[in-house]
Order: C-alpha cells, then sequence, then structure tokens
C-alpha cells in the first residue's frame, strides 16, 4: 500500500486513503467538525520535550531523527500505524510549515524501513 504526507492545511484528496493525523497538539485554525481524519494519533507524536528542543530548527535535524527514533523504539502506536499501511494507503497528516524536517518524514522512513 501507499503512505503519503500532506499538511492538514492541504486540501483532502480522494487518493489520500486514511488520513491520520500524527501531532501531539490539534493544529491552529482547524476545527476538528471540519479536519477531515480517520484517526488521530498524539500517542507516536514526539514527546512535548524532544518537540520543543527541536522547535523546527534545520540544523538540529539529524539529532531529532535520531531522538525521535530512540522515542518510537516498543511504541505500539508505531506497531498500528505500520500495520494499517499493510493494508490501506495511508496519508500522514501534520501541521508543521517545514515540509522536509517534522515527524511524518521520519514516521514515513521507519514505515518503508519495516514494510
Amino acid at each position: 500500500m501507499l503512505i503519503g504526507l500532506k499538511r492538514i492545511y492541504d486540501k483532502p484528496s480522494i487518493t489520500d486513503g486514511k488520513r491520520v493525523l500524527i501531532d501531539r497538539l490539534w493544529p491552529r485554525g482547524v476545527k476538528k467538525s471540519t479536519a477531515n481524519i480517520d484517526l488521530w494519533m498524539k500517542n507516536i507524536a514526539p514527546s512535548d520535550e524532544l518537540r520543543q528542543w527541536f522547535n523546527h530548527e534545520p540544523d538540529k535535524w539529524e539529532a531529532f531523527e535520531k531522538k525521535y527514533r530512540k522515542e518510537l523504539e516498543g511504541n505500539k502506536h508505531l506497531l498500528e500505524l505500520i500495520s494499517m499501511v499493510r493494508s490501506t494507503d495511508v496519508t500522514l497528516l501534520y501541521a508543521a510549515k517545514d515540509t522536509k524536517h517534522n515527524n511524518a518524514v521520519v514516521l514515513e522512513r521507519i514505515i518503508n524501513e519495516r514494510l
């Protein structure tokens, strides 16, 4: 199956498959009633401590990815997400403005490594 990445602010598409929000905090300016998500997996997101430390600073990207991977070790929600991707198309939704340096990018890499 396919896995995609998309900002939650982008328009939904029929090709998105299951739309899974993977941020710990609900995105600003998005109403839950109109968010068009199938699942909110906030327990798979980086810890508040890691998220605040990273602060979307690209020069911290490599360290962030290592630390986030460490946090995900043994995370049952990651296994749930991998299982979901095995059976259907999934789009990981995130709020970050930076499309290259965010937790969805790391999750996509991990999922592809394990499939």
